[in-house]
């Protein structure tokens, strides 16, 4: 199984590397915030599990941050913060946090609360819930593995990578014009350069390339981008 991810948002360097330290010996996957007025850029890069999130940051408090962030994802988020005030708590919880922990804190109660918001996620307490795939003959695209199955081969894939399969599969034969994909891909449009679509699909074909599968991008000239199934796994 996967090690879990855990995106930790706290501008105190030595904070920040001591509790990804302690997280790795647990075998969690973890990254710290590099850019404090891109948070969301780099949460949707690593795609996490879970997020611990200061409220005390550069440039937007995590109550900002928190908002930001819902609109994208449900996973838990857990706020860490010197700030022990009943208020304090109540913002964290009503602009989206899971969860409050207060500093000097024990790690044993931080990995506890991890451990207990992850089960509740994603473990033997979640929801259990039907899993959304689209299938097209014989290639699958599992949404929330972020898998694409074809014949015997399973392809990993990132976040853009699989939407951009997703809308494919979804309108085969037809075509997927430019406007759905930018849509589903970016929320606003507007600030995407022309060739930031090109360069997504471009990764897309190399990673069908790197496994083998016969089926192609075809491009439309004009309109978009269309499946083209090879009859081998038609």
């Amino acid at each position: 199984m996967a090690a879990q991810r855990i995106f930790i948002v706290e501008d105190d360097l030595k904070i920040a590397e001591l509790l990804a330290e302690t997280l790795r010996k647990y075998h969690y996957e973890v990254e710290t915030a590099k850019d404090f007025d891109r948070i969301l850029d780099e949460f949707e890069a690593f795609d996490p599990h879970m997020i611990l999130l200061d409220i005390n940051l550069p440039s937007y408090d995590g109550y900002y941050w928190c908002r930001q962030l819902r609109l994208k994802t449900t996973c838990p988020i857990l706020f860490i913060s010197a700030r022990s005030g009943d208020m304090d708590q109540v913002f964290a919880l009503e602009n989206g946090g899971d969860d409050f922990i207060t500093k000097p804190f024990h790690y044993e109660i931080v990995l506890a609360k991890i451990r207990s918001h992850l089960r509740r996620a994603y473990g033997e307490y979640a929801p259990k819930q039907e899993e959304r795939s689209v299938k097209v003959g014989r290639i699958a695209l599992y949404m929330e593995r972020m898998e694409l199955h074809v014949k015997t081969a399973i392809i990993p894939l990132q976040k853009k990578e699989s939407t951009i399969m997703e809308i494919l599969l979804s309108q085969h034969p037809k075509v997927a014009t430019r406007e759905q994909l930018l849509e589903e891909l970016w929320d606003d449009q507007t600030f995407v350069d022309e060739n930031t679509l090109n360069v997504n699909m471009t990764r897309v074909r190399k990673k069908l390339a790197d496994y083998r599968v016969q089926s192609s991008i075809e491009t439309v000239r004009g309109a978009g981008y269309r499946l083209l199934l090879h009859e081998e796994e038609m």
